[in-house]
């Protein structure tokens, strides 16, 4: 079924961010939900050449790949009617065009307690992507993270905001993967200067 056959007719839709979306939306929404998805588990095994590196030196940025073991936290936003086709439209630039990104309906779970779940719009890069760079070690993708830099910004503040984001909203949940690669970073690279106070003004905890 095509994506406008899935959003036809409803009176919002939810949309779950696990990357760059749990800090920079870049959409009009109603609010917001740090929750998770089941069946699925971040990886930093896609390659980007336009937003955190570019053709010579792609960085890597988060994508799902399929585990019925695992979950994955992040934020689902609710996008009223009148902004479904304005943000899908902006996603489409940012996730598909520029990232390679496809998109899934999902079922998102709630942090806050709630009896129901929401089905939610997600966007995943597979291994069919020309972009896609595939499993490494946690320090090959650190060193590889340390040197790109993209039209958004360095390789680096993607995994911090990441980290971050993971410790403030969902302080109980061990993301082995993240952390590893964090941790491999900052014991062979000095770590970046960046603005906390900026980065950090995470009010989807609320």
């Amino acid at each position: 079924m095509k994506l406008h056959d899935l959003v036809k007719g409803k009176s919002s839709l939810w949309i779950f961010g696990y990357g760059s979306l749990v800090w920079k939306p870049g959409f009009a929404y109603n609010r917001s939900k740090v929750g998770y998805i089941k069946g699925y588990k971040r990886r930093f095994w896609h390659g980007d050449d336009f937003h955190r590196g570019d053709k010579e030196k792609p960085g890597r940025v988060v994508t799902l790949v399929s585990d019925q073991e695992a979950c994955t936290w992040g934020v689902a936003y609710e996008v009223p009617e009148c902004q479904i086709e304005e943000s899908l439209q902006y996603l489409n630039v940012r996730e598909v065009l520029s990232g390679g990104y496809a998109t899934e309906m999902v079922e998102f779970i709630p942090k806050e307690k709630s009896p129901d779940s929401l089905l939610a719009l997600v966007y995943i890069a597979t291994s069919e992507n020309p972009i896609y760079l595939g499993p490494a070690s946690d320090k090959e993708i650190a060193a590889q993270i340390s040197i790109c830099s993209g039209n958004t910004g360095h390789n680096i503040e993607y995994l911090h905001r990441l980290a971050e984001f993971m410790r403030l909203c969902c302080p109980e949940v061990e993301d082995e993967h993240l952390f590893s690669i964090e941790a491999a970073r900052s014991s062979v690279f000095r770590p970046l200067s960046l603005n906390c106070s900026t980065i950090f003004s995470l009010f989807l905890c609320l």
